[in-house]
């Protein structure tokens, strides 16, 4: 395994198996995660599906971070696969739809937990570069995914979308380009949510806030700045009880969307951020 890859204790902790998920096959495009001591929101939310008994391909535009995730599912006695793809190329993303249906007979969920902001900036100092990186990443990856997997959930009259966002896009950040992309994500989704409603199919979106990711944290940890000042001055901004979200927030309320207790909720953009966003305003 590549780095710090937390234990299968770390990664399956507050983790209990179900069956709410139980005959389902998912697809968590990126699956695998940044090393670090904490474990980030696309390898919780596979685990937290395998769990409750989804079969679940494990994408990742590194084929190592994503079988770590595989490993940690089949110690918890799941079945998964993984697969190398990168996002923003369109036959990457309906060659890994294809594999699924290969692979596992169906698709029932396909959740989309691909985004960067490296290098992103203020408007007078944001560089062209940048900015087709960040808005091609953030979201040629989900309309890709979507196209390619949207007929087979329209032929079945069923399945679930779900799509990571931020909180980013409702509040108030200097990082444009970011938050442009996630707004931008957010109203894809809803049009999304409203032109498959007739076939069945349920999109939504994730809205996180500040959470202790090695994503989030170890960057600013490479740049030399203190982990634990990192993880403290991200706790001071987090109005409930002062403290950042872990990814399993993000897993159970992926879980929450994908499962039938959801059936009748679509097109919502769902804040997991201790209350950041209800402060806009």
């Amino acid at each position: 395994m590549t780095g710090q890859t937390p234990s299968l204790e770390v990664a399956a902790r507050g983790l209990a198996s179900g069956e709410r998920l139980a005959g389902k096959v998912a697809i968590v495009v990126g699956a695998g995660q940044t090393p670090g001591e904490t474990i980030g929101n696309g390898r919780a939310t596979a685990l937290r599906y395998a769990a409750e008994g989804a079969q679940v391909l494990c994408v990742d535009r590194e084929l190592e971070r994503a079988q770590e995730t595989v490993a940690l599912i089949e110690q918890l006695g799941g079945r998964a696969l993984a697969t190398a793809a990168n996002a923003v190329n369109e036959q990457e993303c309906s060659a890994f739809i294809d594999l699924c249906i290969a692979s596992f007979g169906q698709l029932d969920i396909l959740h989309n937990n691909v985004g960067i902001g490296a290098g992103d900036s203020g408007a007078t100092s944001m560089r062209e570069d940048v900015w087709d990186r960040i808005m091609a990443v953030n979201l040629k990856g989900v309309v890709f995914a979507c196209k390619h997997a949207l007929p087979h959930l329209r032929a079945q009259s069923s399945g679930v979308i779900t799509n990571i966002s931020s909180a980013a896009a409702v509040a108030s950040v200097g990082i444009l380009a970011y938050k442009s992309s996630k707004a931008a994500l957010n109203a894809y989704t809803q049009s999304l949510a409203t032109g498959n409603a007739k076939y069945g199919v349920r999109a939504n979106v994730i809205a996180p806030g500040l959470m202790n990711t090695p994503m989030a944290v170890e960057g600013n940890v490479a740049a030399g700045r203190d982990r634990a000042e990192v993880i403290a001055s991200r706790d001071r901004t987090v109005p409930l009880q002062g403290g950042m979200g872990s990814a399993w927030d993000v897993a159970n309320a992926a879980l929450f969307l994908a499962s039938e207790e959801a059936k009748f909720v679509t097109g919502i953009v769902l804040p997991v951020d201790g209350g950041q966003s209800a402060r806009v305003g």
